[in-house]
């Protein structure tokens, strides 16, 4: 039986098809082996004629071999580098028409091939013919080395890498390299700066086109990805990759120093800097430094002012979006946390785990000074300045200083007059809470502190412990004068009027 080994670059296009079509090969090789059997007579005498005809026709900078004069012409570009074919729209080159005719489709935006199953256009036909493969889920290329198939070439060219762990492409700024152009390409504008691809809303650039399209999903709220379990969507994949987990409970991320386990990559890395201690992220403006990224961002915001998150209610702006959210409770009423000892509600979840420190007794926080324990931090800081009498806190009026704020707040009223709590009985108006709330005792008669000696009782809590003095004997105030001592502050500045010769 006859049989001739034929290349496809030896026959026209035509013939070629032809003969792929009789002998049923369906490789991408551009060399097939045709039997004189599976060809009709005309076929088989135009492909012997072709490739007799093949020592006419060879490359004498690389020795291959062509059936047509024009298709030696062309590939002898590649040796000459000649572009004999220009873009008049934007002066590029080209070896060939065809390559030409295709890119100057970029400028006038024409698509002529169409998919007949979804109707998508495509400039070339080769993106056509891949993205069928799409609706037919064809993979026609396969890794020699894993099985792993693919619907495009340069996918299996770029999988393979992982097998060789080649990475041709490197960087010249960094030395760092990628086995794809395209990350190379990528890469590169850490160093540049360059953002091409830019929001026609609101002007943002990127980097990346994918991070271009995610970010466009702000404004069109588009999210295409939902979860199967509860119909949350979402505008990131990995976003819902992330979530589906809640419902698996897998938690693939453990860290190897005490083994708590994570559901997000990222949450593991910022858990390992408690082990290590490392703050990567660094203000320029005071130096200080963070484990997370968004809590410089937050910090930044204390040098510059700024405060983006504002309420739509009562015009207040705010830093950090959690505030805002917190703040808006003010305007609504809601109380999301509730104690589950005594129903309490509250405002915010740090406030709920304060209070429920009254049913456990919990004081988390001691002193190292005196190991005094407190349930809430602030206050062991504000305990912490009786040691080092720090008073943090000046009055702009009379330069008066405080260790606590509040106690600065209370003082600077003795400047402006006001007298923000009144009684609702008497319309009486106090500086202080505390003193309302003691006078309308006035109103009410209670009297909720009483002595365990004698069971008198008392509406102000410093009545009872004067009173105590009664059954101690305790007398704290002395008389620098003669040594005489007072139970009561207010005897003693009775008596030193006797030393100063004025009536008691």
């Amino acid at each position: 039986m006859d049989v001739i080994s034929v290349e496809k670059d030896l026959l026209c296009q035509d013939t070629w098809l032809d003969t792929r079509e009789y002998t049923q090969e369906r490789s991408l090789m551009d060399v097939i082996s045709v039997e004189r059997d599976l060809l009709n007579q005309e076929t088989w005498l135009h492909i012997r004629e072709y490739t007799q005809e093949r020592s006419l026709m060879v490359c004498d900078q690389c020795g291959k071999r062509f059936a047509q004069s024009g298709n030696l012409v062309t590939h002898q570009r590649i040796h000459t580098v000649e572009e004999p074919y220009g873009c008049d729209q934007c002066k590029k080159r080209f070896s060939q028409s065809g390559e030409l005719a295709t890119h100057q489709r970029i400028h006038t935006g024409e698509k002529p091939y169409g998919c007949d199953q979804c109707g998508k256009r495509f400039a070339q036909s080769g993106n056509l013919v891949t993205h069928q493969r799409i609706h037919t889920g064809e993979k026609p290329y396969g890794c020699d080395q894993c099985g792993k198939r693919f619907a495009q070439s340069g996918n299996l060219v770029t999988h393979q890498r992982i097998h060789t762990v080649e990475e041709p492409y490197g960087c010249d700024q960094c030395k760092k390299r990628f086995s794809q152009s395209g990350e190379l390409a990528t890469h590169q504008r850490i160093h540049t700066g360059e953002k091409p691809y830019g929001c026609d809303q609101c002007g943002k650039r990127f980097a990346r086109s994918g991070h271009l399209v995610r970010h466009q999903r702000i404004h069109t709220g588009e999210k295409p990805y939902g979860c199967d379990q509860c119909g949350k969507r979402f505008a990131r994949s990995g976003h819902l990759v992330r979530h589906q987990r809640i419902h698996t409970g897998e938690k693939p991320y453990g860290c190897d120093q005490c083994g708590t386990r994570f559901t997000d990559s990222g949450l593991l890395v910022r858990h390992q800097r408690i082990h290590t201690g490392e703050k990567p992220f660094g203000c320029d403006q005071c130096g200080k430094r963070f484990f997370k990224s968004v809590q410089l961002v937050v910090h930044q915001r204390i040098h510059t002012g700024e405060k983006p998150y504002g309420c739509d209610q009562c015009g207040k702006r705010f830093a950090v979006s959690g505030h805002l959210v917190t703040h808006q409770r003010v305007h609504t009423g809601e109380k999301p946390y509730g104690c589950d000892q005594c129903g309490k509600r509250f405002a915010e979840s740090g406030t709920l785990g304060k209070h429920q420190r009254i049913h456990t007794g919990e004081k988390p926080y001691g002193c190292d000074q005196c190991g005094k324990r407190f349930a809430v931090s602030g206050a062991l800081v504000t305990h912490q300045r009786i040691h080092t009498g720090d008073k943090p806190f000046g009055c702009d009026q009379c330069g008066k200083r405080f260790a606590v704020s509040g106690h600065l707040v209370t003082h600077q009223r003795v400047h402006t007059g006001e007298k923000p709590y009144g009684c609702d009985q008497c319309g009486k108006t106090f500086a202080r809470l505390g003193n309302l709330v003691t006078h309308q005792r006035v109103h009410t008669g209670e009297k909720p502190y009483g002595c365990d000696q004698c069971g008198k009782r008392f509406a102000v809590s410093g009545h009872l412990v004067t009173h105590q003095r009664v059954h101690t004997g305790e007398k704290p105030y002395g008389c620098d004068q003669c040594g005489k001592s007072f139970a009561e502050s207010g005897t003693l500045g009775k008596h030193r009027r006797i030393h100063k010769g004025e009536k008691p």
